[in-house]
């Protein structure tokens, strides 16, 4: 562990509030400490204060002839002077006892005291108390407070080392708890740096813990994962658009060269030009539908929405492309619910373009003869919107695929297009919070818009 690590603890937020928590637990420590020791060096002091009281009852109930028996009787039974006592007449002359000097400083008569013996060999601290006797003599009776010093002492000692044990578990628990942030604070910033130098792979490590800081990797591992699917589709489409142009370009350039080689006559110069324009046509209409879908899945148009009635749109798509599915000799019919009116919020002319894109595909794949038909009706409260033709359909394992931009199926590979009719579709869908979803059928294709994305697949 080196020191530069250590310094970078207190930069970290585990480290702080451990040294926080740490800190209010030794602010409410102090005087819970200062309680216990008061508490228990007040009932020692007790203890001897009741022996000295009843002592003081024993000496005003005894004669002072018995009670000099009595001292000098003591004092030759306690030769460490644990209990010093003494009986002194009137004058403060000497009569019995350990205590051959009465002392000057007595505070008062009938209560304990503390009090520091200088009595010939005597010399320490006593808790004492005085009775006064018949004749004015006085008697004093003591108890050696040395043991109890000695056990005040103990008693802060013992507090002090349980405050520094407590003080330094409490750092060194901080400390791991911050190296612990730091070696995951590295492992992240480790990986961050992956993902900057390209490498969109890469996710934030995660632990099985349940902590702030694992919901923030959660939340950005999510935002990884969608920038990533971005990047892929913003690649996929950049990649589309190369191929999808190159074809067209590639036959704008020959048939120029063509022109400009072999053209003779004003008529071949128009057909070059005609083809030419055809083409730069079908690139201009592929760039207009790229930045419909960009501007669709902005979000922008939704401050133009209004109130919608989507029963009156489905028949204007219906009623526009009747022609063509005539044309086609198609079984072309239009079912709508007679269940009340179909309103909705939104952008009217987006739904008609989105219902369009799928009206159109259904018509382009639909064989001669096949059957289109358009639904519009209600289950469970939500707008069910489906178009269902008889054409080859789209295979389950390409349902996902088919809404990305420019990606078009084996049955769709051969015919013009140019793949961003189902993509601006469904941009158009989830923008009107809609699900397009493609429902299963015996035979062809049944493409859905419904208000619950719960109906299908």
């Amino acid at each position: 562990m080196s020191f530069v690590r250590l310094i970078d603890l207190r930069r970290t937020t585990s480290f702080r509030l451990s040294v926080l928590f740490l800190g209010i637990f030794g602010g409410i420590s102090v005087p819970l400490f200062a309680y216990l020791y008061f508490s228990i060096t007040g009932f020692e002091t007790q203890r001897v204060d009741d022996w000295l009281g009843r002592e003081y009852v024993a000496m005003q109930r005894s004669s002072p002839e018995r009670l000099s028996a009595l001292f000098n009787v003591l004092r030759q039974s306690d030769p460490d002077q644990q209990r010093p006592n003494g009986l002194f007449g009137n004058d403060g002359r000497y009569i019995a006892g350990s205590l051959t000097t009465l002392p000057r400083d007595i505070p008062y008569v009938g209560k304990p005291f503390a009090i520091r013996l200088h009595d010939g060999p005597i010399n320490q601290t006593a808790r004492c108390i005085a009775a006064k006797l018949p004749g004015d003599r006085m008697a004093l009776r003591c108890q050696n407070a040395l043991e109890l010093d000695s056990f005040n002492s103990g008693l802060v000692n013992v507090l002090l080392i349980g405050a520094m044990i407590a003080l330094a578990i409490g750092l060194i628990g901080a400390a791991l708890i911050g190296l612990g942030s730091l070696r995951r604070l590295d492992a992240v910033t480790a990986t961050i740096k992956q993902i900057v130098g390209g490498d969109l792979s890469q996710r934030l490590p995660t632990h099985r813990r349940h902590d702030d800081l694992e919901s923030l990797v959660r939340v950005v591992n999510g935002m990884l994962d969608e920038i990533e699917r971005l990047m892929n589709e913003v690649k996929g489409v950049c990649d589309a658009i190369a191929h999808d142009l190159r074809t067209p370009l590639t036959s704008m350039i020959a048939g120029l060269e063509r022109a400009q080689r072999r053209g003779r006559t004003i008529d071949d110069y128009r057909q070059a030009l005609d083809n030419t324009l055809v083409d730069a046509t079908s690139m201009h209409h592929t760039f207009n539908a790229l930045l419909r879908i960009s501007e669709i899945e902005s979000g922008v148009r939704r401050q133009s929405f209004v109130a919608v009635d989507l029963a009156a749109i489905v028949k204007d798509v219906y009623e526009y492309y009747e022609a063509s599915a005539e044309e086609k000799q198609l079984n072309y019919r239009c079912e709508i619910e007679d269940s009340g009116e179909f309103v909705l919020e939104g952008d009217p002319n987006l739904l008609f373009e989105a219902l369009a894109n799928l009206i159109e595909n259904a018509i382009k794949f639909s064989p001669v003869g096949g059957t289109v038909v358009i639904g519009l009706a209600r289950l469970e409260g939500h707008v069910y919107l489906s178009v269902h033709d008889t054409g080859p359909g789209i295979p389950e394992s390409e349902h996902q695929a088919v809404l990305r931009r420019f990606y078009r199926g084996e049955a769709s590979r051969h015919t013009p297009g140019n793949g961003l009719g189902l993509s601006l579709a469904n941009a158009v869908a989830v923008m009107h919070g809609m699900t397009l979803a493609f429902d299963r059928v015996e035979s062809g294709c049944r493409v859905v818009l419904s208000e619950t994305a719960d109906i299908i697949e």
